[in-house]
């Protein structure tokens, strides 16, 4: 059976250019989504060998979708400058790696997606789609899986059943309920996962669930007999379309040769010396342990991508409450705690805590988003429950902390009612003092 690899380009971008440290190139400019994204796909193209494949990106401009909901999307910020000017080099690299790329004007890179997912189920083709896009799910069945090469997650149909309750033909009416934050799509006030699973596995469809609507009582019930009128609109708005004219059939996608000229003139402006120097030497392809590239940091949280570090190594991302208990439990018993905070900008009065990070020995380390909304960001706790669990420690003396600027993380934590407590080691402090005569 042939295989059509897809990559969701957007999704991707915008989770390198949040986990990626702030890395430049030799010229100051900007490259840390460039080389996350790009080691991605390199491990994926060791991981998934194909047939095809194509690397899909969101076009400029509205899509259907605009026409259709006025508030699709409103609460989306400008596209950050630092990550706008990465675009038209990252897909200059993409290009000359050997990826086809696609922007489709009207439509997202979902609707792309799903147009050449199903050309392949039709054509008895096999399809992975590399995503962190949970929406994408509905597009699975038994010739297509997804993967996210950032959390290590494999989804078949199993594997949507595992994960959501319900098989991946029930996802589209499971997301209509939940309604989707990220895209602004609303659904019925009050309703979680939970209740969605349990009235779907009741009645079956969303549709059944509509008519049979009076049956349910209580608050939650009237909530759901108040969106009757919005439901079917927001399940437009969530359905991945599958049948957008492309100029292209899907297995017209075989890989264009690479430019190594091309690549070597862009490593050499991105600074990407390890890439340069195995373009220069004409290695093999690497295989997915050999992907990271040194000028990188490995940053605790499954946005990131590998990157050679020693072994044994301990890195995770804390989504759940299990997670967030294991980690206190670990943190609570450490003699010494390294701690970061990362926030929406450098003023500490008006920056926004997002996520914590927590070290309590070399290369063992967890991150713990709070506030990350973007194309295919994970569901996460929520910050105050977060805060409120975290809070006892974070104000003990007796539970000491490492960091660097932790006058910063005092302030970022009191903008939440937490005094933080038991600053043991500072290390912008340390570095004054051990490079006083350089001031």
């Amino acid at each position: 059976m042939k295989t059509l690899l897809l990559v969701d380009g957007s999704s991707y971008l915008y989770r390198a250019f949040h986990a990626m440290p702030d890395l430049r190139s030799p010229h100051g400019e900007p490259t840390g989504a460039i080389y996350g994204v790009l080691n991605m796909l390199r491990r994926l193209r060791a991981d998934y060998p194909a047939d095809y494949s194509a690397c899909v990106f969101d076009a400029k401009g509205k899509t259907f979708r605009d026409d259709l909901y006025a508030d699709y999307k409103a609460h989306r910020l400008a596209m950050p400058e630092p990550l706008a000017a990465q675009i038209a080099p990252l897909h200059q690299l993409i290009a000359a790696s050997g990826w086809n790329i696609l922007t489709i004007a009207g439509v997202e890179a979902d609707d792309v997606i799903g147009t050449l997912a199903q050309q392949a189920t039709v054509g008895g083709a096999r399809c992975i789609i590399s995503t962190g896009d949970k929406d994408l799910t509905q597009l699975v069945n038994s010739q297509v899986q997804l993967v996210n090469t950032m959390s290590n997650e494999t989804l078949d149909e199993a594997g949507v059943l595992a994960k959501f309750g319900l098989p991946p033909e029930r996802i589209v009416d499971y997301l209509t309920l939940t309604g989707d934050t990220v895209d602004n799509v609303p659904g019925v006030p009050k309703v979680g996962p939970k209740t969605a699973v349990k009235w779907l596995t009741q009645y079956g469809t969303l549709d059944n669930l509509m008519a049979h609507a009076h049956e349910i009582s209580g608050v939650v019930g009237d909530n759901l007999r108040n969106a009757l009128d919005w439901l079917p609109q927001g399940r437009i708005l969530i359905t991945v379309k599958c049948d957008v004219e492309l100029p292209v059939h899907f297995d017209e996608l075989v890989a264009p040769p690479q430019d190594n000229a091309q690549l070597r003139s862009l490593f050499e402006r991105c600074g990407f010396k390890s890439w340069l120097r195995e373009l220069s030497h004409a290695a093999p392809s690497p295989s997915a342990k050999q992907v990271g590239e040194e000028d990188g940091m490995r940053q605790a949280s499954m946005f990131a991508e590998e990157a050679p570090v020693p072994t044994p190594v301990h890195y995770e991302t804390i989504l759940t409450e299990t997670q967030l208990d294991t980690w206190l439990e670990k943190i609570m018993q450490a003699e010494l705690v390294s701690i970061n905070t990362e926030t929406t900008e450098l003023d500490m009065m008006g920056a926004q805590l997002v996520g914590i990070s927590f070290a309590i020995q070399p290369h063992h380390a967890a991150y713990l988003p709070l506030a990350y909304h973007y194309p295919g960001a994970p569901d996460q706790l929520s910050r105050e429950h977060a805060l409120l669990k975290l809070k006892p420690w974070l104000e003990s003396a007796q539970h000491k902390k490492l960091g660097h600027d932790l006058k910063y993380d005092q302030h970022i934590f009191a903008n939440h009612a937490i005094q933080l407590a038991g600053i043991a080691e500072d290390t912008l402090l340390q570095s004054y003092v051990l490079e006083s005569q350089a001031a």
